[in-house]
């Protein structure tokens, strides 16, 4: 059985686009599957049936996988364990899993190179040029830093990291957040300019705190990226509400996961993460919890 990982950014979204490093991690929630040898190449997500020949995006994405890793037919059968659409890498964490689970059904070995190439095909089928931060996670546990200029660069970690994701609403267009963001920088460049600066610094603090193990110090990172994301005008009154919740709640830190506009707030638990789940449901938002371990301690590509 394979397995892919989600994925939640840290600290860093949006001033990545600008050059600023963005901690993202793999989360130990993501998808399974298994493959098996067919006389029709066919794709099964949490039962939904397509083909790889039907002319569906899906369809499409599963046929380019198959090509990269010059596969024949096959029947995958992917458990996701993900909320779609929400930033948090269902779609490249499916792209991974799939081509996992056709290297293992081939008995290839598991080349993590063969993987992200083949995800890679995935993602620009949805995507078109995609920057690899999903599928780096969605192939990995732990933490990295990611920029455009350098790439991925691991980070250790001197203590796993207990989350709560909630969905604080439907999800907005990561292409429109990330173009409002450059339009408030035409405007008013020295507001944005001045939150670049302070996400940079809080990434590089958050770093310490990783591999220190600090959770409160990372937690307090967290709430001030939050702030920063806020002055952006990428929050919402949700995100809001599901961070406030999560601090009244025992949360180290709470924020945004991904482009803002709506889609998943993470929290950083003490330790039991009973008290933040109970309190998110409670106040209505759908919840899980999950967690970031070291990319060692789980053998991950």
């Amino acid at each position: 059985m394979a397995h892919a990982n989600g994925k939640v950014i840290l600290l860093g979204e949006h001033a990545v686009v600008y050059g600023v490093p963005a901690i993202a991690a793999g989360i130990d929630r993501g998808a399974t599957a298994r493959a098996t040898a067919a006389a029709v190449a066919v794709l099964n997500v949490n039962g939904r049936l397509v083909s790889a020949s039907d002319g569906s995006e899906i369809g499409q994405a599963f046929q380019a996988v198959l090509e990269c890793l010059k596969m024949g037919p096959h029947r995958v059968d992917v458990e996701l364990e993900l909320p779609a659409g929400a930033g948090l890498g269902a779609s490249a964490a499916i792209g991974v899993v799939v081509a996992r689970a056709l290297l293992e059904a081939s008995g290839a070995a598991p080349d993590s190179a063969r993987v992200l190439a083949a995800a890679d095909r995935w993602e620009r089928v949805f995507h078109g040029n995609p920057s690899g931060i999903d599928a780096a996670a969605a192939a990995r546990a732990g933490c990295f830093s990611y920029t455009r200029g350098e790439g991925i660069v691991e980070l250790s970690l001197g203590r796993e990291l207990s989350l709560v994701v909630a969905i604080s609403g439907p999800s907005a267009s990561t292409k429109d957040m990330v173009e409002g963001v450059a339009e408030l920088r035409r405007r008013r460049p020295e507001l944005v300019d001045k939150a670049l600066s302070g996400i940079a610094a809080l990434v590089k603090n958050a770093r310490i705190c990783l591999e220190h193990g600090d959770l409160h110090g990372l937690g307090r990172l967290m709430d001030l990226n939050q702030m920063l994301l806020s002055g952006l005008f990428v929050s919402t009154e949700g995100i809001e509400r599901a961070c406030a919740t999560a601090r009244a709640a025992g949360a180290l830190g709470a924020k945004l996961t991904g482009s803002g506009g709506g889609g998943a707030v993470i929290a950083l638990a003490p330790g039991d993460v009973e008290p933040l789940l109970a309190a998110f449901r409670a106040d209505g938002f759908e919840c899980f919890a999950t967690t970031v371990r070291a990319a060692a301690a789980t053998g991950a590509a």
